[in-house]
């Protein structure tokens, strides 16, 4: 496309609440009620039922659950997805995806497994615990409890 650079993050008309900013580290897990931005790092599970943006330098060590994200730093570990995922071209993904509508530009990194999907019909995060853990893990764990 004409004008278009290829490592920009589209502008998104949504009322951004958490900001992590470049150079920023968060440890742990991040839950939020409104859509977020990510220009830092994140080491730990990241829910938002909204909106979720991983700029140029942002990183996710980690699982992510939202409605909408959008990709252009690195994502290591299995992202649920309940609308689209956008996989810019200088984006990075290692882990599954479930989405119900998947974007990749061209040069954009993706090692793992896809499901597409019509709807989420179960816990988002309790299918990340499900599909990233072995079954002969979860059966040796149940038998432990």
């Amino acid at each position: 496309m004409l004008g278009k650079s290829k490592n920009t993050v589209p502008t998104v008309q949504t009322k951004i609440g958490t900001i992590i900013g470049e150079g920023a580290v968060f440890d742990g897990n991040l839950t939020a009620p409104e859509a977020i931005r990510v220009d830092g790092t994140i080491n730990g599970n990241c829910t938002c039922e909204a909106n979720l943006i991983i700029g140029t330098e942002g990183k996710i060590e980690g699982n992510i659950s939202a409605q909408n994200v959008t990709i252009s730093g690195k994502v290591n570990g299995d992202i649920f997805v309940q609308g689209k995922l956008e996989l810019l071209s200088t984006g990075r993904v290692s882990g599954n995806i479930v989405a119900r509508s998947l974007v990749v530009d061209e040069d954009a990194y993706f090692d793992g497994r896809c499901t597409m999907t019509t709807a989420l019909k179960t816990d988002p995060v309790q299918e990340i615990r499900t599909e990233a853990v072995p079954k002969a893990e979860i059966k040796a764990a149940e038998e432990e409890s």
